[in-house]
């Protein structure tokens, strides 16, 4: 689901990127899993009211493309196109990313920015031609350390293997050019002192300081025994690296070179989410890039860890890849996207398995509130015949620790998700709100208040119900974000769209407030949110 970028004027946007995915294959659970990552997380900062924007996008270049493409008798771009349209795009309809543009790496609006920015660097000095011999990763599109590669066992016996991607590295002698990377070893570091968030997790910020430490050498930035990628444009024999060109997606997409307005009111990211196997180009050479044309360096980059089966990175070369739509065809798309994040801690590595996701599924979302929403709505149909009744007359210290639970559950995960992007923490804020929402109404049992007619009785199921309902109101603006569809059924559920309006529009800040849902409201009990778990097709 593409989104438009909020219209504030002269504000800065909240600036947040995914990596740039490459299109050698469709995407699989660790590419959604950064991707609805920074979904959540600019929806969050979209409903406190800020602009934003969200930027994701394929990569398209490179000669583990020109492979993939020649081994399925296409060309190169005919392939880019075929994944792209076919696989990657309606994934992201399908997960309901918001994301404000798509960019991707074959487009001219990229491709000549991209030749602007390293001419820019040539004629400054920056960049000089020389040779280099050394093992290259194709997977990674990267030449490796000696130090660094594996010991092949078995088939690979007698060679050296990329320690990602467990498949021999090839030995690659070219005559290149380069960028001269070296010089900016203690410039990085000053700026790594000076911005101790610069680099999250902690961990990645430390593995990077280090390999700072050891010395840079001069980064080789031009390939010439293929020619699928951005000519460099004073040698067209030469190919641009494909990090240099995938890197400067960043700037190109919003307005590098193009459209210097949108540019300032956007750049530099205020978040770059990346895996942690491609921690050091967004760290390292990205932000020494930007030095040296002299632009501003982003606020953070953020590493998130790798999704485990077996205890083997999710991915396709390890035969671990599994597809999303597995997944949500069983679970639903907002249960998927809130598994995720709800399970693993954002930054660190996280196992998957069916069945965890079934019994968080089963406890949390279907038990606790999926059933909470159920109850509230059935018991106002029958007691108040669908119309939400006044809860303010017998209003107490009850009703008060919810209110104050609200209070610090919002705070909690607005400080959570939207600043330090702990989105477990974010989530598990408002889940131990819901809790305590269903401990109230099991001590309260508003099924035998029911019974005594007094208008004292009444009065105080009023406020029960009431209770109920409005905590609900909270939650559906403070889900939104994570599961955007099941917090819209809640919201019309609950009569809240004819008193309250949009729940896009309502302000986060604002979620706490307590009485906002109108005595009067028309509350119908809609489709169940979280159906109870069919057992999966063998």
């Amino acid at each position: 689901m593409a989104a438009t970028g909020s219209e504030q004027k002269g504000q800065k946007a909240y600036y947040v990127s995914t990596p740039i995915y490459y299109v050698n294959d469709a995407p699989h659970l660790g590419h959604a899993y950064t991707t609805v990552a920074g979904d959540v997380l600019t929806r969050w900062h979209r409903q406190r009211g800020e602009k934003v924007w969200y930027l994701t996008g394929t990569d398209e270049h490179g000669q583990k493309i020109m492979r993939t493409a020649e081994a399925n008798g296409v060309s190169p771009q005919e392939w880019c196109d075929k994944l792209v349209e076919e696989a990657w795009k309606p994934l992201w309809e399908h997960l309901d990313i918001a994301h404000d543009d798509f960019i991707r790496t074959t487009e001219k609006r990229h491709t000549d920015r991209v030749q602007e920015f390293v001419q820019d660097l040539y004629d400054k000095g920056e960049i000089y031609q020389g040779g280099y011999e050394g093992p290259y990763c194709v997977p990674c599109e990267e030449y490796k350390t000696y130090a660094e590669l594996l010991d092949g066992e078995g088939d690979f016996e007698g060679q050296k293997l990329c320690p990602i991607h467990k498949k021999p590295v090839e030995m690659l002698k070219e005559e290149n050019y380069f960028f001269k990377l070296s010089e900016y070893g203690e410039k990085l570091l000053a700026h790594y002192e000076a911005n101790p968030d610069f680099i999250q997790p902690e961990s990645a910020r430390n593995e990077v300081m280090q390999f700072v430490r050891q010395g840079l050498e001069d980064l080789s930035i031009s390939r010439s025994t293929f020619d699928w990628g951005v000519k460099i444009p004073w040698d067209d024999k030469h190919v641009i690296y494909v990090w240099i060109d995938a890197l400067l997606n960043y700037a190109t997409a919003v307005g590098y070179g193009s459209d210097q307005k949108k540019f300032e009111e956007t750049f530099p990211a205020d978040v770059h989410l990346v895996g942690k196997d491609i921690l050091r180009f967004h760290a390292v050479i990205w932000p020494a890039m930007l030095m040296a044309n002299g632009l501003p360096l982003p606020q953070r980059v953020v590493a998130n860890g790798w999704l485990m089966v077996g205890g083997e990175k999710m991915s396709k070369s390890n035969l671990t890849g599994i597809s999303p739509q597995q997944l949500t065809e069983h679970f639903g798309v907002d249960a998927y996207r809130w598994y995720f994040l709800r399970a693993i801690a954002f930054g660190q590595d996280g196992s998957f398995s069916w069945e965890d996701f079934s019994a968080r599924y089963t406890s949390e979302l279907a038990n606790d509130y999926g059933n909470l929403a159920s109850r509230v709505a059935a018991m106002v149909g029958k007691y108040f015949g669908g119309t939400l009744p006044d809860g303010a007359p017998a209003h107490g210290d009850a009703e008060q620790v919810l209110v104050d639970a609200l209070a610090k559950a919002a705070a909690d995960a607005d400080e959570k998700i939207g600043d330090q992007l702990d989105f477990a923490g974010g989530i598990a804020a408002v889940f131990d709100f819901i809790k305590l929402v269903n401990g109230y109404l099991t001590e309260q049992e508003p099924w035998k208040v029911a019974k005594d007619k007094s208008d004292e009785a009444q009065a105080r199921l009023a406020t029960i119900l009431y209770t109920a309902a409005e905590s609900l109101r909270a939650c559906a603006v403070l889900l939104n974000a994570v599961m955007p569809t099941t917090s819209q059924k809640l919201w019309d559920s609950l009569g809240a769209e004819a008193s309250l309006g949009a729940l896009a529009d309502q302000p986060a800040a604002d979620v706490a407030r307590w009485g906002q849902l109108p005595a009067g409201s028309t509350v119908t009990k809609g489709a169940v949110l979280f159906p109870r778990l069919e057992e999966p097709k063998a």
